[in-house]
Parts: structure tokens; C-alpha cells; sequence
């Protein structure tokens, strides 16, 4: 009979599990590498073999949580049949992680606070941003909206700030609030073409 023993994670994934643990409760500026290794049980020379230096494991770190998000959104956009469905899902989406005790605001934003404009860091968070902004474009162009882009960038400013009330005023229901907005800014934008009834007389 063979015994299963469960595998231990690798020193790169006790390393992430701890960066995103500590980075997001406590800010990425205040929690010191040292801190991270003693969290992850490893070696000085595991961290700087994996990931080099500490702006490389900030990114890792925004990545996983760019992953986690991506993963959120899109399983839950599933549940919805109509790009304007899915285009109001995405606040359902955000939502979720409002209730939850240990949120604790957007983490892209705790991270660039006070990174340099032209650093890793803000890159990755532009690029997560960029793929927020993508989603909402590229459900408005499927929608038929007029001005996807445009659209998009107003349902940006919804999600983030939903994101911000639900961290500064502990709001668990600001993701219902940016919907109903969001729901009225998509009854008010003009579609392609107009709308017809019927042959023309």
C-alpha cells in the first residue's frame, strides 16, 4: 500500500502566500523583506534566488492578486446571458470581496502610494488597470454602446470608487450603489444605429 504524504509548497509559492498576506494588510512600503522570510519559513537566499529583489516580489505579488481577480470576474460573468448583463455582473463580481473582514481596500492602489511613476510596480498596476478598462470596452462594443470606450471609462470610475467607499467608509453594499449607477449611465448611452420597430412607411 502506497502512503500519500501532501506535498510541501515550493519556497517561491511560501514566498507569494506570505507577500500577499502581509503586503495586503499591512501596505508593501511598511512590511521589509525580513519580515517576508520569517513569515515564509525560508532561507535569505531563497528570496533573492526566486525573485531577485523586493520591487520583483511586490510584482509577483500584484500579479497573483491581478490573477485572483480576473478569475472572480470572469467566473461570475458566467451566471449572466446579455453583455449588459455581464457589463452590470462585473459590480457583482467586485462585491464580493466587500464583505469579506480582511478586505482591506484595492491593492493596486495601496502599492503604487508611493512608487515612482516609471517603476515595476506602477507597470503592473497600469496593467491591471488597462484589463479592468479592457472588459468593460470590449462588453460595451458586444452590447452595441456607441462610445465603448467612453463607456468604459465611466464604469471604471464606478469600480473604483465602489472600491474606495467600501475600504474608507466600510461600505459592504458600495458595489450595489456603482451597479444601480452603472445600470442607469448604460439606459442613458446611445446605441449604434437607431432603433426600429418596424419597415419604414
Amino acid at each position: 500500500m502506497v502512503t500519500r504524504t501532501a506535498t510541501k509548497p515550493s519556497a517561491r509559492e511560501r514566498l507569494l502566500e506570505a507577500a500577499n498576506e502581509l503586503f495586503y494588510s499591512e501596505g508593501v512600503q511598511t512590511v521589509g523583506i525580513d519580515r517576508i522570510i520569517e513569515h515564509a519559513g525560508v532561507a535569505k537566499a531563497s528570496l533573492y534566488n526566486t525573485y531577485g529583489n523586493k520591487e520583483s516580489l511586490v510584482c509577483a505579488y500584484l500579479e497573483s492578486r491581478k490573477a485572483r481577480i480576473q478569475d472572480r470576474i470572469l467566473r461570475t460573468l458566467t451566471r449572466f446571458r446579455t453583455p449588459r448583463e455581464r457589463l452590470l455582473g462585473v459590480f457583482d463580481a467586485q462585491g464580493e470581496v466587500f464583505t469579506a473582514s480582511e478586505y482591506n481596500g484595492c491593492a493596486f492602489v495601496r502599492a503604487t502610494a508611493e512608487a515612482p511613476d516609471d517603476s515595476s510596480v506602477s507597470r503592473a498596476a497600469a496593467d491591471y488597470r488597462t484589463w479592468v478598462r479592457g472588459l468593460f470596452a470590449e462588453l460595451a462594443t458586444e452590447a452595441g454602446y456607441a462610445d465603448p470606450e467612453g463607456l468604459a471609462r465611466q464604469l471604471h470610475l464606478l469600480y473604483d470608487g465602489a472600491g474606495l467607499s467600501a475600504r474608507m467608509d466600510r461600505d459592504p453594499s458600495a458595489a450595489t450603489t456603482a451597479r444601480t449607477a452603472a445600470a442607469v449611465l448604460l439606459d442613458a448611452a446611445p446605441l449604434v444605429g437607431p432603433a426600429t420597430s418596424g419597415p419604414e412607411s
